[in-house]
């Protein structure tokens, strides 16, 4: 009669007691040091350890593998006296929760819920649904379309940081791996704008595959490549593995589903358009976009929602939780209607904190409305906020302005870069955009910059020039008209490729009265007070041209020791060409000029 550990699985099976371990249905010894045998000696050149707890239970399974919703067992390493009795034993062992549920929600829900919590205050217990993560789920997998099939094909699920997006999102990706989600070499891909981010759900899905011995029985992790592979049972062959925005892996792909972190961080849309534009080459293919919001209304992840909003798309589904942008942020009750997990394992009192920082400091204050209240603002310090630069929309007529004295400032750019003039009126602060790009490119423009230019062209706010590079001489045509328009009396410009451009001025006939101004603190500094001022007391207004308002959230600011400031294209998050313009048409406007009224610039 063989002896059984305590954690024999046969043994409970059996009956016997666990006081005596005696199990009659082991059999021979020798089978089980075989079985052990095997599974300790993957590496002959290593020396030979105890059995890890691992390959203890696979020994005393004899290699049984779990298949057909685990109730029917392939019992490899079962030989010897009494194997079919084993067998039969081992055959009648009870599934996992999630293979016994009927419905394909409530297999998803149980399959979640039976995965550990691997960090936090809650390690080592069962990961429980919140409400909203319950409500996802059912909308994600219990909507069905006329074909049978699951309707939702996208889910966008936009929420304040810190409310178990990660553990969600592991889950979900092992569900697709291994669970009642898998499929038969399926591939799963969790996307991030870096590395660094998107390796935390490789790290969330590995913790949880080492704390479960029938997963990481079946699973070959690759550390250094990020990869989870299914060796064996439910889902053989499937793969998981992490993408980021900055690698060039994404094409070719065949996903079965996929996940995007914190879109709202990513610089572009390419890894995201890769992803949803290769979900056609398998029959249920799902994508997840979890993420907080992102800064501003042009930001492709905006979009996303605004038209999920409307409800037009049936196969996207959209849970948004945030606080209104006129809320009170400090008002208690609003934290909790956006956090669910807020006083769970978010915890409030830390809460509170970052609260009272938020009252006190106005510079961590836009990124406790972004990452803690999920509000469409933007966490880093801007120059100008969005909202104050949109006080100052009121339309421009053009129509009324013609005539008046103007000043503008002329911001050139290299062979493909955007060229900016912006026409300033003192007297009235009104305020023109002109922009101009080479004509080809603009489609690799919109996928690496996450822009518009397109649609801006076609809606004529910005011009294009012929070819691949910028045309000085086009620009100069267009400059000679706008002159011809309006009365135009200074153009304030930088000495970066004046040359060249003055060169092509006198070339085509073309005289326009330029002055030199610099890109330093001294002139500079006194140019952003001006603008600074101008929109808190709307005193300037430029009808809300979109392509001036995304490069003002752009804009990065510089300040010496001295306190004087600057705008920084080398810390820009992108163009800032129409705002430096701008800043160089109200800096040489606040300059000494007949026919200006500087009183009514300054106030």
């Amino acid at each position: 009669m063989a002896i059984c550990t305590p954690k024999c699985p046969l043994l409970a099976l059996s009956g016997h007691s666990e006081r005596t371990r005696e199990c009659p249905l082991l059999g021979v010894k020798r089978t089980l040091l075989r079985a052990r045998g095997a599974v300790e000696k993957t590496n002959p050149s290593e020396p030979r350890t105890a059995p890890s707890p691992k390959n203890e239970l696979i020994a005393w399974f004899g290699f049984s593998l779990a298949v057909d919703k685990g109730v029917k067992f392939a019992a490899m390493g079962l030989r010897g006296a009494h194997a079919r009795q084993r067998q039969r034993i081992i055959a009648q062992a009870t599934p996992p929760a999630w293979k016994r549920k009927r419905t394909r929600v409530a297999r998803v829900i149980a399959f979640l819920e039976s995965l550990p919590i691997t960090k936090g205050i809650y390690a080592g217990r069962k990961m429980r649904l919140l409400p909203g993560q319950r409500r996802f789920i059912e909308a994600i997998y219990g909507r069905v379309a006329a074909d049978g099939r699951r309707q939702i094909r996208i889910a966008i699920k936009s929420e304040p940081r810190g409310n178990g997006k990660t553990g969600l999102l592991a889950g979900l990706a092992l569900c697709h791996l291994l669970g009642p989600e898998c499929e038969m070499r399926g591939e799963i891909y969790s996307a991030a704008y870096n590395k660094l981010q998107a390796a935390l759900i490789f790290a969330e899905m590995r913790a949880i595959v080492e704390a479960v011995p029938e997963f990481e029985c079946r699973v070959n992790v690759q550390r250094y490549g990020k990869v989870l592979e299914v060796l064996e049972g439910d889902g053989i062959g499937s793969v998981y593995e992490s993408l980021s925005a900055d690698d060039k892996r994404a094409h070719g792909l065949s996903p079965s589903f996929w996940i995007f972190d914190e879109y709202a961080q990513s610089p572009n849309s390419d890894l995201l358009d890769t992803l949803r534009t290769s979900m056609g080459k398998r029959s249920e293919s799902l994508g997840v976009i979890i993420s907080t919001q992102a800064a501003n209304d042009l930001h492709p992840l905006s979009q996303m929602i605004d038209d999920a909003a409307l409800g037009e798309d049936p196969s996207v589904y959209l849970q948004l939780a945030a606080a209104p942008i006129d809320a009170n942020i400090f008002d208690e009750r609003m934290w909790f209607d956006c956090n669910e997990a807020l006083g769970k394992f978010l915890d409030l009192n830390e809460f509170r904190t970052q609260a009272a920082q938020a009252k006190r400091l106005l510079s961590f204050r836009s990124k406790f409305q972004n990452l803690r209240l999920n509000q469409r603002i933007d966490a880093h310090t801007q120059f100008i906020s969005d909202p104050d630069w949109m006080n100052c929309a009121d339309p421009v007529d053009i129509q009324a302005l013609a005539g008046k004295s103007c000043v503008a400032g002329l911001d050139l750019s290299s062979t493909t870069d955007m060229t900016s003039l912006v026409i300033y009126w003192p007297q009235d602060g009104a305020v023109l955009p002109y922009f101009w790009l080479p004509a080809e490119g603009l489609l690799d423009r919109d996928r690496k910059e996450g822009g518009h230019y397109r649609r801006w062209r076609d809606a004529g706010l910005l011009e294009t020039t012929p070819g691949r590079a910028i045309s000085f001489r086009a620009i100069i045509h267009r400059l000679a008209e706008i002159q011809a328009q309006f009365d135009l009396q200074l153009v304030g410009y930088d000495r970066a490729f004046i040359k060249t451009f003055n060169m092509q001025c006198e070339e085509e006939g073309v005289q326009l009265p330029l002055k030199e101004f610099g890109q330093g603190y001294v002139s500079m500094s006194p140019a952003v007070q001006l603008l600074e001022a101008a929109v808190l007391d709307k005193k300037i207004h430029h009808g809300g041209h979109p392509i001036l308002r995304w490069q003002m959230s752009n804009v990065a600011i510089e300040t010496d020791h001295s306190g004087n400031r600057k705008p920084s294209k080398k810390r820009a998050i992108g163009h800032i060409d129409g705002v430096v313009a701008l800043l160089m048409a109200m800096g040489v406007a606040a300059q000494p000029v007949p026919g200006f009224d500087v009183a009514a610039l300054i106030g």
